[in-house]
């Protein structure tokens, strides 16, 4: 999705400004986002399934892209958007940020990418139904979130376990069923891609690229317990209801 400098937009200067111009999204359809931005719509998110991400990024004037720094690095916020149902649950897991798989030793949770990312989420809900055109999704109610508490705990806790697996070599036996709320999956545009990583022995091996994703259970706590996304979830009952479609 290649933007021209005319449309490429100046970071937003506060949290006030970055939520403003969100909610003024909310509403719009996807096509109609993307006609504004001059960016042409997929048929389907078969093989660009980011796109919904990039073009929410392009709109709010985020920097990052795949940086291991948050999307709007200037006010420590990260850019999320979520697929969601009828009934505004997340229909997809959550990818977070690349993993390090070798020297890991030095690096902790208070300072990881992972804990850097999460630290302050924008999220945007939008309509995720396979059965509704890409152009005919609807963006829904942003909300802020902050990680802490409980929810940082359980996400420490998966995120030692599968450090610990990658410090001790065992990084080919980490699955996706590792981890209660947060998983490890290979991230890399086919199989050939590789990436060096900590073998059995402690020697370099090859392996391929692996990110953390949030699973569908976590974010659709984050979702229960947020009281801004209670608005989003009736918006998403709404925008998502044959009533309103055949309208």
């Amino acid at each position: 999705m290649p933007a021209t400098p005319s449309q490429i937009k100046a970071p937003p200067s506060s949290i006030d400004e970055l939520l403003e111009r969100a909610e003024a999204l909310a509403g719009l359809t996807l096509g109609e986002l993307a006609q504004s931005e001059n960016i042409r719509v997929p048929n389907d998110f078969k093989r660009e399934k980011g796109w919904s991400g990039q073009l929410l990024e392009l709109a709010l004037g985020a920097e990052a892209g795949s940086k291991a720094q948050q999307d709007f690095a200037n006010i420590g916020v990260e850019l999320k958007t979520i697929p969601i149902d009828v009934n505004g649950y997340p229909l997809e897991t959550t990818y977070v940020c690349y993993a390090h798989l070798v020297d890991v030793a030095g690096i902790h949770w208070a300072t990881s990418s992972v804990r850097n990312k999460l630290n302050k989420v924008l999220w945007v809900p939008i309509d995720g139904r396979r059965d509704i055109p890409p152009s005919e999704r609807t963006i829904g109610t942003p909300f802020l979130w902050s990680l802490q508490g409980q929810q940082e705990a359980y996400l420490r806790q998966d995120w030692e376990e599968i450090m610990d697996m990658i410090a001790m070599g065992n990084i080919e036996k980490v699955t996706a069923r590792y981890g209660e709320y947060m998983q490890l999956r290979p991230k890399a545009a086919n199989g050939s891609v590789l990436t060096d990583a900590i073998g059995k022995n402690g020697q370099i091996i090859q392996t391929r690229p692996r990110g953390f994703y949030l699973r569908k259970e976590f974010t659709r706590k984050i979702l229960d317990e947020s009281t801004h996304q209670k608005a989003a979830i009736e918006l998403a009952t709404e925008i998502c209801s044959p009533q309103k479609r055949a309208a």
